[in-house]
């Protein structure tokens, strides 16, 4: 069993053991997804990005994690291979010779 496997049964033990998946659905998942990335930016808001706490960098960044793992669930895909799928997609997109060092998008290049 692969270690993302292993993470996303332990977030649907979690959440079946608490009755959530009723909350769960397509629409709250996406909605979650935009959320907590703005809570995790909140820990950078006014201050250098060292000074921010790492724990609450650490406990935000698993929130995000596990509504994207529990999305990926709730659409029956597996994580390893549509992650795998699009960094192939992108190095098409972004050849090395072309986007070394270069901060631009693909249609800028």
């Amino acid at each position: 069993m692969s270690e993302i496997k292993l993470i996303i049964d332990r977030l649907i033990e979690f959440r079946n053991e608490r009755d959530w998946e009723q909350f769960h659905n397509h629409k709250d998942l996406a909605i979650a997804l935009s959320i907590d990335p703005n809570e995790l930016l909140e820990l950078f808001l006014w201050k250098n990005a060292e000074d921010a706490d790492l724990d609450k960098v650490k406990e935000e960044l698993a929130d995000v994690f596990a509504f994207a793992f529990l999305m990926a669930e709730k659409y029956h895909l597996n994580v390893e291979e549509i992650v795998l799928d699009k960094i192939i997609k992108n190095q098409e997109k972004y050849p090395i010779d072309k986007a070394k060092g270069i901060a631009c998008k693909y249609n800028q290049l």
